[in-house]
């Protein structure tokens, strides 16, 4: 056999197992073919409901099999890797390949990424830095260190709260912001925020070589409060987020400069 006839019979195989009801079947004993479907499909979705808890419990089965199957058939990966079939799955989700379904819930896209962001952070080779900051300096005086495990979210959902006791029908007045962040015990955990605890953690990777202070008055302009009361109720939220392991603490470069300039 040739090369090329070798290759469009493993192009075959591969559309077969991906879309068993509308690909043609290769010319493999039909016993054996069936244990290499059952294979694909069942480690695919195996990984899909590990990566996707709730929604899978929400979903009904049939709806379930029915959604891991289009994706299987309908989209085209970009990474060979199984850590990165959830990713996959949230752009499938995302694309005009999915194809929503009475039973859907309205939040399910929201959810899947939730979820989703959830294990991106606990299997992240991203570790806490060691070196480069003062864990007890002033975060006022100082330009806070963000923790590189630490990611805003926003949602029209209440996402971290949904489950089978909780499945509105409606999105939220407002979006509900979230924080999500691996702790130096390496678990995950969230936060509900506001809108302006959100927008101080924004503004630290965007300035950061600002000291604390510099940050607040920022802050303190863009919300058109007094700088004084912004500085002291901001002073204590940078506090809070440095316990929980969010800001690591404060540059070691540049400290005496900020300190001049404040």
């Amino acid at each position: 056999m040739s090369e090329a006839a070798f290759q469009a019979i493993q192009r075959r195989f591969a559309a077969h197992l991906r879309d068993p009801d509308n690909a043609p079947a290769p010319p493999v004993e039909a016993r054996r073919l069936q244990i290499y479907r059952d294979l694909f499909f069942n480690n695919v979705e195996n990984f899909l409901r590990l990566g996707f808890p709730v929604l899978h419990r929400l979903l009904p089965a049939a709806r379930w099999q029915a959604l891991a199957r289009a994706f299987l058939a309908r989209h085209r990966c970009q990474s060979p890797y199984f850590r990165d079939i959830s990713r996959e799955f949230v752009t499938f989700l995302t694309s005009d390949a999915y194809t929503p379904a009475p039973e859907d819930p309205p939040f399910l896209k929201e959810l899947a990424h939730y979820e989703w962001m959830e294990l991106v952070l606990d299997t992240s080779e991203e570790t806490l830095p060691e070196s480069g900051f003062n864990p007890d300096g002033d975060l006022l005086v100082g330009a806070p260190v963000l923790s590189p495990l630490a990611c805003v979210l926003s949602y029209h959902w209440p996402v971290h709260h949904i489950g089978p006791a909780c499945q509105p029908q409606a999105p939220l007045p407002q979006p509900v912001w979230l924080l999500i962040y691996r702790d130096a015990e390496d678990r995950v955990r969230f936060m509900e925020i506001n809108a302006v605890t959100a927008r101080l953690l924004a503004l630290i990777p965007a300035a950061p070589l600002h000291s604390g202070r510099q940050l607040l008055a920022t802050l303190a302009g863009e919300l058109g409060q007094p700088e004084d009361t912004v500085l002291r109720h901001g002073a204590d939220l940078l506090a809070r987020l440095r316990e929980r392991g969010i800001l690591l603490g404060t540059r070691l470069e540049e400290v005496g400069r900020l300190a001049r300039d404040e």
